[in-house]
């Protein structure tokens, strides 16, 4: 397969949805009127960029593949693990962003999503997928960053592996964290009810949701894509106390939305007084996803932090 072939492939794969998205919203041209990234205005709607050249392909995996896509270059890689709703399709807003910036963006499917093998009980653990994904791309120390559920799988690898991680960064994850008063307070929040809304209720804001119906939808085509069927979660090595939290040194953020019943400002709190050198950020009108609600505030303050910056606890974007 040519280079140019697997760019084509790739750029595809990512931009599937964009049949989907009115001529407004088309790639690399704004909606009339819109600014990108105005901290004054966090609903203005913000196209999905055009896609920088990168490869794809799979690696092998016990039971199975794994698919990924590779900008490439000399920068300092950066992986990315999408959240359950999602595949290695979730990150158009990032990939040329990442690869501009001088970064090396990497993400891939994780068993049971977009072009990788199906999952089974079967399956070894999501860290060892994601340590032979490293091995086999030549990657010794990287930037890892986990949305949701795959902040379940970031911890776990900087907990068996840190001397692997460069920085961690959360995206409105519980990091798969089991201690009693977390799921109490989890509970309250969240009330009866909660668990059997649509997932892009869930997971997109309000105010996300009144203004960019076109967004929505093209979201939602990626999660149907991402997850035609439903998928096992992905088997962990460890199971993240208070304790095992607090052994976490490697520099870390978590981000929050302040319209999120996942990862609400108290939730988060009660974790970071546990992380002892992590920054925070909260991003107003936000639910699960501030990657893709505000792709452009969030950009800026997350290669802010992969370049070394750090925010104190309560910073609001």
């Amino acid at each position: 397969m040519t280079a140019t072939h697997r760019r084509a492939l790739l750029k595809g794969a990512l931009l599937a949805t964009a049949a989907a998205v009115p001529a407004t919203m088309a790639l690399g041209t704004p909606a009339a009127g819109a600014v990108a990234g105005r901290d004054d205005d966090p609903l203005t709607p913000e196209p999905i960029p055009e896609q920088v050249a990168a490869t794809e392909g799979f690696v092998e995996v016990p039971g199975g593949r794994l698919w990924y896509w590779d900008t490439g270059g000399k920068g300092a890689p950066v992986i990315l693990l999408h959240a359950g709703t999602g595949s290695a399709l979730s990150w158009p807003y990032q990939q040329p962003v990442l690869a501009r910036s001088g970064f090396r963006a990497i993400a891939y499917s994780r068993r049971g999503t977009y072009r990788s093998s199906a999952a089974t009980s079967a399956d070894p653990s999501a860290v060892s997928d994601l340590l032979a994904l490293a091995d086999h791309l030549a990657i010794d120390r990287f930037h890892l960053v986990g949305a949701a559920l795959g902040g379940y799988v970031a911890v776990d690898f900087a907990l068996s592996h840190p001397g692997r991680v460069h920085s961690l960064s959360l995206i409105n994850s519980q990091m798969g964290i089991r201690e009693p008063e977390f799921l109490d307070a989890l509970s309250r929040i969240q009330g009866t009810g909660f668990s059997g809304l649509s997932h892009s209720m869930k997971e997109l804001g309000p105010s996300y949701r009144a203004v960019n119906p076109d967004g929505v939808h093209a979201w939602e085509e990626i999660v149907h894509q991402s997850r035609p069927d439903p998928t096992p979660f992905p088997k962990l090595t460890n199971r993240p106390t208070w304790d095992l939290v607090r052994t976490i040194r490697t520099r870390t953020l978590i981000t929050m939305g302040d319209a999120d019943l996942y990862m609400p400002p108290p939730i988060a709190r009660m974790v970071l007084e546990h992380l002892p050198n992590a920054s925070s950020l909260i991003f107003s009108e936000v639910n699960h996803a501030p990657q893709w609600e505000r792709p452009s505030a969030f950009n800026r303050k997350f290669v802010q932090f992969l370049r070394g910056a750090r925010f104190p606890h309560g910073t609001r974007v």
